[in-house]
């Protein structure tokens, strides 16, 4: 355990990872002192700043050695001061390699103690330089962000072995400073982007727990039954501002926001419908709206950070006016619980769902959207699509015959799953929504519904309902449940 005599000691003056006398790190010196900070170059500003306000300290001999690889003991220094880590005093040092009477001692219990480092190494080696993939793994566990997004803050490209510098490490940790999430967090920015889509910019990122869907349904007060419909998502490139998808808002409406209680604002209802580009059958029972980037249409899959490194190189970072390179688009935030109208030549109306995670999964913008159960697109006929929030530039489309999909296999997985095999890849979300029935020889069933974004390739995975398991002595035979598949003799061992 660390020792008071020693806190006291290092309050003033912290020693480096070399120990040694020129090695000396000075606390609460001022920047200007330091004779070679104009060495940091695009650093220099950063580093400034960090140590003015002592998160980092230069050396003894008056330098500060911005391009000097940056040692573990460092880093773990610098960080518990970013983030404002507090260190377990009856906690023993967990690596053979720290003392504790060490300098960093504390630091790297710290880190170990809100899970930044594993402590079950055998050793910490304070003297090693630290690579980007460690400092981005550090990053990315105190922020909660994905290594990806980190791994984009090297202005040079990431390389994953590559030493990171004194000054480097400044500026990722100026960067990572603004960006920790804050259960205080209150709304600074309010917006209406499109009849179904807000901005919302709060004074820090928010939690994790303020960005779970029940959690923020309660945040979120909004007067005229307006309501969120999902979960708050951060803007790629945004320190805290987020898209929030909303319930239709009504024309000629000013909505008031309370958020945690407290007034946040106010915004008049956006009218402007998204332009989205055609429609076309996909099943016999289920018909695709389309759009596209390069059409100035971005759905928020491509603009959110809890998708980034998921959407094949397409992600894009819009700015506040949700424009970039000159191009402003229209944003899809998430159809959770859309819908949209139906209407057959001659005939009335149809209000059709939106098919759960179809947006944009398989690299394409192009949401789906299915009839009640039971109904069929009736071949030959004629359809127009219509709805309250978008617009077609073609909104018609005429019904044909298309063939179900084919079962081929099933294999158990589980008691509770098991895995479906098409005859071909759909490539395409197409299990979506759909459920099979398991018949076991005296004619019992269980049932069984595709668990959403678990396709790979022709294969997906479907758990049993209302707590059915499988029995490992029994066969089943597997049937679709409707019309969206046809099975042939395809039996199941229980497991």
């Amino acid at each position: 355990m660390r020792k008071q005599a020693i806190r006291a000691i290092l309050a003033a003056a912290i020693g480096s990872a070399a120990i040694l006398p020129s090695h000396i790190q000075i606390a609460n010196a001022d920047a200007a002192s330091f004779t070679d900070l104009s060495q940091a170059g695009v650093d220099q500003t950063a580093m400034t700043d960090m140590l003015n306000r002592n998160i980092f300290s230069g050396y003894g001999d008056g330098m500060i050695r911005p391009n000097q690889p940056i040692t573990r003991a460092e880093l773990a220094k610098v960080l518990v001061r970013t983030f404002g880590l507090i260190e377990n005093e009856t906690k023993d040092a967990a690596f053979r390699d720290v003392a504790g009477g060490d300098w960093y001692s504390g630091d790297v219990e710290a880190l170990i103690d809100n899970g930044v480092i594993p402590g079950k190494e055998a050793m910490f080696q304070p003297n090693q330089p630290v690579t980007q993939a460690y400092v981005t793994d550090a990053l990315s566990k105190l922020l909660a962000k994905k290594t990806a997004i980190i791994q984009t803050w090297f202005q040079d490209g990431y390389q994953a072995e590559k030493p990171v510098t004194r000054g480097q490490a400044a500026s990722l940790l100026h960067l990572a400073e603004p960006r920790k999430p804050s259960s205080d967090a209150a709304v600074t920015g309010l917006k209406a982007v499109n009849p179904i889509t807000l901005e919302v910019t709060f004074s820090a990122p928010l939690t994790a727990q303020d960005v779970d869907l029940d959690t923020a349904k309660k945040n979120f007060a909004f007067t005229d039954g307006l309501s969120i419909v999902n979960i708050p998502q951060l803007k790629n490139g945004a320190v805290s501002t987020y898209i929030v998808p909303v319930t239709l808002q009504k024309p000629g409406t000013t909505y008031t926001l309370t958020y945690k209680g407290k007034a946040a604002g106010t915004f008049t209802a956006m009218t402007n419908k998204i332009t989205l580009n055609g429609t076309a059958q996909v099943t016999s029972d289920t018909f695709e709206v389309t759009s596209s980037q390069q059409d100035g249409v971005a759905d928020y899959g491509y603009l959110v950070e809890s998708y980034f490194g998921s959407r094949g190189g397409k992600e894009i970072a819009i700015d506040d006016n949700q424009s970039l390179n000159g191009v402003t688009y229209q944003v899809i935030s998430s159809l959770r619980s859309r819908q949209a109208l139906l209407t057959p030549e001659n005939g009335q109306p149809i209000v059709v769902d939106y098919v759960p995670y179809t947006q944009a999964t398989d690299g394409r913008q192009a949401p789906k959207f299915r009839l009640p159960s039971g109904q069929q697109l009736q071949p030959g006929v004629s359809y127009t699509v219509s709805s309250d929030w978008f617009t077609l530039k073609e909104n018609t489309f005429t019904a044909k015959a298309i063939a179900p999909l084919s079962i081929q296999s099933a294999k158990a997985a589980s008691e509770t799953t098991l895995t479906v095999a098409l005859a071909a890849d759909p490539m395409d979300e197409m299990f979506s929504g759909r459920s099979v029935t398991l018949t076991d020889e005296s004619g019992q069933t269980l049932t069984a519904q595709y668990k959403v974004q678990t396709r790979k390739g022709a294969e997906g995975t479907f758990e049993l309902t209302a707590g059915g398991k499988l029995n490992p002595s029994v066969s089943y035979k597997v049937s679709p449940v409707g019309d969206w598949a046809v099975a042939g003799n395809v039996m199941l061992q229980g497991k």
